[in-house]
This record gives C-alpha cells, structure tokens and sequence, in this order.
C-alpha cells in the first residue's frame, strides 16, 4: 500500500515538473524571439495550452501529444505576434513537448526504479 501512495505522489510531482519544463522551454523559446514585455505571463499563457494540448493528446492516445501538443504552441505563439514563421512555430512546439516529455518520462522512470516498481 505505501509503494501505491509514494507511486501515486510521484506521479503528481511529475505532472507539475511536466508543466515547469513546458513553461521554462516556452520561456526560453519568447527570450530567444526577444519577446521582453510581460514575458512571465506571456510565457505562462504560452506554456498552459502546450501543456494542455500534451495532456488531451495523452489522454486520447500517446502520439496525440506530439500532435496537440505542437499545435496549441502553434496558435499560442500565433496569437501573441511573435516574430516567427509558422513552421517553425510547429517545429519549436515539436521540440518543447518532445524534450519536455524526454526529461519527465526519464525522471519518472528512474523515480519508479527508484521505488522498486521495476
């Protein structure tokens, strides 16, 4: 039962560093395109509906995350005027949510090995 609660607090440990590195990458991503007026929540907008497009596109099937996830970047991005050229909108959403995905699933992984899960 204790491996259950550690398992299932670990979880929600990882969804919220999920939704950090979503924002710190899109974060880095606005700096990049010297996006500086209020780039906190420009940032935070930008990051909450590419975290919401991975969490549908988890939710529906796997791959719906680097589909949903991409996209919602795309008319995030879109929206705020960023000086960037709409495929590489979708290539840079591409890349926050795989990387960000990458570094969680890892950390998750190692944190289940960690608890003897595997």
């Amino acid at each position: 039962m204790l491996y259950r609660v550690i398992t299932l607090v670990g979880g929600i440990v990882f969804v919220g560093v999920l939704y950090g590195l979503i924002w710190l990458f899109c974060r880095k991503f606005l700096q990049g395109h010297q996006v500086t007026d209020n780039l906190n929540d420009r940032a935070s907008a930008l990051a909450t509906w590419t975290f919401t497009g991975v969490c549908l596109g988890l939710v529906f099937a796997v791959f719906g995350a680097f589909l949903l996830g991409p996209w919602a970047f795309y008319r995030t991005v879109r929206a705020h005027d960023v000086a960037v050229s709409d495929g590489a909108a979708v290539w840079w959403g591409f890349g926050v949510v795989t990387l960000a995905l990458a570094l969680t699933g890892a950390g998750f992984a190692g944190f289940l090995w960690v608890v003897g899960v595997f």
